[in-house]
């Protein structure tokens, strides 16, 4: 769904969370598209600098968990699925 939605995850190996890169989507604060995320798609992520000693080296990055229900999971995806056209739309 990550992929599809075109936020390119880096697919843990053995964890509950992935850190995907917002770029894409013309943010470069971490902190200002999770809260446009919410807002707009009704998904939280966590700011990616949130998780580094130095911030600046995840301030392109958003973190998702996936220990969820199989439904919550679907309906986050749904979404997310709609995540490149409202960014296209963001007013900043």
């Amino acid at each position: 769904m990550l992929d599809a939605a075109g936020l390119s995850p880096n697919t843990p190996q053995g964890a509950y969370y992935v850190l995907c890169d917002i770029r894409p989507f013309g943010f470069d604060d971490d902190v200002a598209f999770a809260n446009w995320l919410v807002r707009e798609v009704g998904v939280a992520g966590v700011p990616g600098s949130s998780f580094f000693s130095r911030r600046e080296l995840g301030r392109n990055l958003i973190r998702f968990t996936f220990c969820k229900t199989p439904d919550l999971l679907d309906e986050a995806g749904a979404r997310l699925a709609r995540l490149g056209d409202l960014a296209g739309r963001r007013d900043g």
